[in-house]
């Protein structure tokens, strides 16, 4: 062998190498990600808007100013005074006209009609932004694998969710029965079917924030211990969320506004006096708020439990997360004492209901990350 000069120059490296593909899991990256999470967030914001909408609706008692549902005709208001009076006169029909407004003139009734007209039409807004953004993506091929039935879910509530709606305005336009407000327990269950929606969009929106390889990985380091307190705290959370709801039907809210007590009492004077029984537990004002309070109480013992549960968790991310969220909680704690003690005043019931909005998606993020912790090094945490 001959001699080599340390200074030789050795061959580069081959040009014609095959290039890196990406994994499978990288792949499942693929499709416009950013794009759909983008439309996602809208989505989410639209639907907090119509929480709020609905509950100024409720508020103003407006819900019963539009007497039928046309899913599509419906969406061209009166255009002119003949138009008018016959809505007018439809609403003067039903039993909240005759036994509460019959003080009402043309312009008073206006007023209400457009407020719940405003809330169908976002509801309509919401659909065709959803059936335009899903198929959008979906002719596009943008859809990453696996998603396409995912998507679907959060239209086909909606589309659920406007029939719920009906069938709880059903309830309140009658004729003869006294019945002059939608039935609290539709009620609950058309705000709990707009938090699941919401649930739902926000659980997405997290999950399209990070790679799949991500996600995959971050798995194995799953908390279960506290993925299982954050889906109790979150459980526990969306019950006081339809007992709010049950409240805010029958305005039990502004029917004892002392605290701690009600009325001057543990327990509230003729909490049972309904038959039958089971009426109390949805048409008692002072029942509906007596369980109302006692929930918020056990919610924010529980949540103490599972946020001293997160401080232990090994990820910073994840600590924050369930100390934001039991800020939250507390903070709502606190604001509907003082709702109720200013007798529900609009700006202040408006709010408390915001709040339920933000207390909901930092559980589920507090979850969320439980669930797929965000790592980081010895130095950072």
């Amino acid at each position: 062998m001959s001699k080599r000069s340390i200074f030789e120059e050795v061959e580069g490296p081959k040009t014609d190498a095959p290039a890196v593909q990406p994994g499978l899991i990288d792949r499942g990256r693929g499709g416009a990600r950013k794009g759909i999470r983008a439309w996602l967030m809208v989505l989410f914001a639209l639907v907090v808007a119509m929480i709020v909408v609905g509950g100024l609706t409720r508020l103003t008692d407006s819900g019963l100013s539009i007497t039928e549902w046309r899913p599509v005709t419906g969406a061209i208001p009166p255009m002119s005074e003949a138009d008018w009076q016959a809505e007018f006169d439809k609403y003067k029909q039903i039993d909240q006209w005759q036994l509460e407004n019959q003080w009402m003139e043309l312009s008073d009734f206006k007023y209400i009609y457009w407020w719940e007209w405003g809330h169908r039409q976002l509801g309509r807004f919401i659909g065709i932004v959803w059936a335009l953004g899903f198929f959008g993506f979906l002719l596009a091929r943008k859809i990453p694998t696996g998603w396409t039935g995912k998507l679907i879910i959060p239209g086909a509530l909606g589309g659920l969710q406007g029939a719920i709606g009906w069938w709880m305005v059903a309830s309140g336009v009658t004729q003869g029965e006294g019945m002059t407000a939608v039935a609290s327990y539709r009620l609950a269950t058309h705000l709990g079917l707009a938090f699941v929606i919401l649930g739902v969009l926000f659980w997405y929106i997290l999950q399209m924030g990070r790679s799949e390889r991500d996600l995959m990985q971050a798995r194995r380091a799953k908390e279960g211990k506290l993925w299982g307190m954050s889906t109790g705290l979150l459980h526990f959370a969306f019950l006081q969320i339809l007992l709010g709801a049950l409240v805010a039907g029958i305005d039990a809210g502004r029917s004892f506004t002392d605290w701690p007590l009600m009325g001057g009492q543990i327990f509230p004077e003729d909490a049972l006096y309904m038959e039958p029984l089971w009426r109390n537990f949805f048409e008692n004002p002072g029942l509906v708020q007596f369980i109302h309070r006692v929930c918020g109480y056990l919610l924010l013992g529980f949540a103490v439990v599972t946020w001293m549960r997160g401080r232990g968790s090994a990820h910073p991310q994840t600590r924050f997360a369930f100390s934001a969220a039991f800020a939250a909680l507390l903070l709502q704690v606190v604001l509907g004492i003082v709702t109720v003690i200013y007798i529900a005043p609009l700006h202040l019931a408006i709010l408390h209901q915001l709040m339920a909005v933000l207390v909901w998606s930092l559980i589920l993020r507090a979850r969320f990350l439980s669930g797929f912790p965000i790592a980081t090094s010895i130095k950072d945490s």
